[in-house]
């Protein structure tokens, strides 16, 4: 049966779903940009807890990646057998940072930058040392914080 009469005609139902399409694709479009622009937005931990066992056989003057939110963070065994933990994330333009251990530095390959073994820049474009943590061992647990904030973990 044909209505004699329609409630939309067709250029307006066309109009409507070519105008939802394009809403939809610059919505998604947007969002990439967005996310590709800043890459880091939402909150990171205040510490991170890890087996301890796993970190402990890394030889001296190497460097083991644990997740640091959604960051990367480095665990790094010092020459004299000492430890810290760093961000591995460069401050200028949010690179992850690699250790070079013949030189006993860090490396940004985005452009150019450096670090020394306590995260200082040294070199290239990085406005800022790396992000360094305190790095408490408690048992079988390693305890990896942001420098001032006091991680009571709960006794089981």
């Amino acid at each position: 049966m044909k209505l004699k009469y329609s409630l939309i005609t067709r250029r307006t139902f066309l109009n409507t779903l070519f105008g939802g399409w394009l809403f939809a694709f610059f919505s998604g479009a947007f969002y990439t940009l967005m996310k590709f622009a800043f890459p880091t937005l939402g909150k990171e931990p205040d510490f991170v807890v890890l087996d301890r066992k796993d970190f402990s056989d890394i030889p001296n003057n190497s460097v083991k990646p644990f997740a640091w939110g959604g960051a990367l963070g480095l665990y790094f065994k010092k020459e004299d057998g000492s430890v810290a933990a760093l961000k591995g994330v460069c401050t200028h333009m949010e690179c992850n940072v690699a250790y070079k251990p013949e030189e006993k530095k860090f490396y940004c390959a985005c452009h150019q930058g450096w670090f020394d073994e306590t995260g200082r820049n040294i070199a290239g474009p990085p406005p800022k040392p790396l992000e360094v943590f305190d790095v408490t061992e408690d048992g079988d647990k390693l305890i990896i914080a942001r420098k001032g904030v006091k991680v009571e973990l709960p006794k089981a």
